[in-house]
């Protein structure tokens, strides 16, 4: 005897952003690949990210990002980990926001994972090219 089976079908609707790569030349996120520096939230990419020197770095440069109002801003600085001005990671501390800095691909790994958990979460990418001093 044959019966009809009843197949429900769900959609994921997961519409987070996905950093599928990262190499010298590109960082691909959701299938559109950035030939330059990045900042991005789960939910959108600014493409227009001033890709200043790390050394360089204030708190004012992160303002898009803020108004997001995130837990933690990932700082992805090319090819090899390059620490930003003491006083930036002092200027986050006194917000109450992390600031991790670590190499771009270590970055892009972070902010998936941390995106998939649904935290609330910022990036900005530098390319992986000759470090950003």
């Amino acid at each position: 005897m044959l019966r009809d089976a009843a197949l429900k079908f769900t959609r994921d609707l997961n519409r987070a952003l996905t950093v599928q790569s990262v190499s010298e030349l590109a960082i691909t996120v959701n299938g559109e690949a950035y030939a330059r520096t990045i900042a991005l939230t789960p939910e959108q990419v600014f493409e227009d990210w001033d890709p200043k020197p790390i050394a360089d770095l204030e708190d004012t440069d992160f303002e898009a990002l803020l108004e997001i109002g995130p837990e933690i801003i990932l700082l992805g600085t090319g090819r090899s980990n390059v620490f930003p001005p003491r006083e930036l990671m002092f200027a986050f501390a006194r917000r109450r926001i992390g600031l991790e800095c670590m190499d771009t691909a270590a970055a892009a790994r972070t902010f998936n994972v941390l995106t998939a958990e649904g935290r609330q979460v910022a990036a900005v990418l530098y390319l992986q090219g000759p470090s950003i001093q």
